[in-house]
């Protein structure tokens, strides 16, 4: 979620209420500070023709303050933005359940995947249908998220969507009831010669359930290799990908933490589980944080071995903070390391096999960078 700019929240009459809340005997303002302040009140109320929402201002404030802080990774959440991150940190949500696209040029939003036994599968929504309107507003050219926020809702309640579908472009009305949809972060197949392949999209609450029936299924199927593509994943719960882990590794340290005073914090994998079959791991610039502590910890006990590009290098861990009125603080609070006592950040996991991605034009669909994983776990 991108963050005003402290200009901007900097400008406005709101912090003088703060003031009057008493932060600035709290050392949080100096009085020259706060005269500052006031000063630049007085001038938006003399000088500044537009309209000043005293509330978007103060929050504007909050985000400034810790935007203060030159980090990244720490953010202030008003509201609205603290419901969408738990809702994306849980991986459940009210809604319909179908996975929608938009194409950058037309802005036509597309049904990607239905999910199965989801409540936009049993109204009769397909793969490929377009959507059209949200309860009778057309949606046509407006952002994809702004309309997949439309889409959602609280469970048990009706949202009515006009989708064209088929090459004639038939108008279809559908009215789905929502309920409680779990987001699909996790997808298999199994690939020829016995080769499992695992997607991982982000590591979110659902993810590991998800990755433990399709590590069970694929077993159940006869896998004798496995490929686990972490490719573009930024990230997400730590409990989520130690727990992974745990399935896979011996027994022994997954990662350890520091924080600021040097404490540490050990996650550590027992003796119940361990996958001892041939293992590739693919990653690329664009895996961060929990896919770079899954990459580092195989890497580590050479359980597997890492193919594509260097990861992205975020080997810091962030805690949300709940500032009991509805929004919320997001600050980094400790560096990770790998098992062998590895920092990642700024450096990333440097694949043991490097290999670029390269477009082919002629087979979009090929993947140079999956191939060499399958020519790799040949080998082992």
């Amino acid at each position: 979620m991108k963050r005003h700019i402290f200009l901007k929240g900097a400008l406005t009459g709101a912090l003088i209420v703060l003031l009057a809340a008493g932060l600035a005997s709290c050392g949080l303002l100096k009085s020259e500070e706060s005269r500052k302040m006031e000063l630049l009140e007085s001038l938006i109320d003399r000088y500044y023709i537009g309209e000043a929402d005293a509330e978007d201002l103060t929050e504007g404030v909050y985000k400034g303050y810790i935007e203060g802080l030159g980090d990244p990774y720490s953010a202030y959440y008003d509201e609205e933005e603290t419901a969408r991150m738990a809702e994306s940190l849980s991986g459940e949500f009210g809604g319909v359940g179908a996975l929608m696209s938009q194409d950058r040029e037309t802005g036509v939003i597309t049904v990607l995947q239905v999910y199965e036994d989801s409540p936009a599968q049993k109204a009769g929504m397909q793969d490929g249908d377009v959507l059209y309107k949200v309860d009778g507003e057309d949606v046509s050219g407006r952002e994809l998220t702004e309309v997949v926020n439309l889409v959602k809702g609280e469970k048990g309640t009706d949202v009515t969507l006009t989708l064209l579908r088929g090459d004639a472009g038939d108008e279809i009305e559908l009215t789905v009831t929502r309920d409680t949809i779990e987001d699909q972060t996790v997808t298999y197949e199994m690939k020829e010669a016995g080769v499992g392949y695992i997607r991982v999209a982000e590591f979110d609450t659902v993810t590991y359930e998800q990755y433990k029936e399709a590590l069970e299924d694929l077993e159940a199927q006869g896998m004798e290799k496995l490929v686990i593509d972490l490719r573009s994943n930024p990230g997400g719960n730590l409990e989520t990908v130690c727990d992974m882990l745990d399935l896979m590794l011996p027994e022994g340290l997954i990662v350890y933490t520091e924080d600021k005073d040097g404490r540490r914090e050990e996650y550590t994998s027992d003796a119940e589980h361990q996958f001892d079959k041939p293992l590739a791991v693919l990653v690329d610039g664009y895996s961060a944080s929990a896919s770079e502590i899954f990459a580092g910890a195989i890497q580590d006990y050479g359980l597997g071995q890492i193919v594509g590009t260097r990861s992205y290098g975020k080997g810091v861990v962030q805690s949300i903070f709940d500032l009991k009125d509805g929004t919320s603080v997001k600050l980094t609070i400790a560096e990770y390391f790998t098992p062998r006592g590895r920092s990642i950040d700024g450096e990333g996991i440097t694949p043991d096999v490097e290999v670029e991605y390269v477009y082919d034009e002629a087979d979009p669909q090929a993947d140079n960078q999956l191939e060499k994983a399958l020519e790799v776990l040949t080998q082992q």
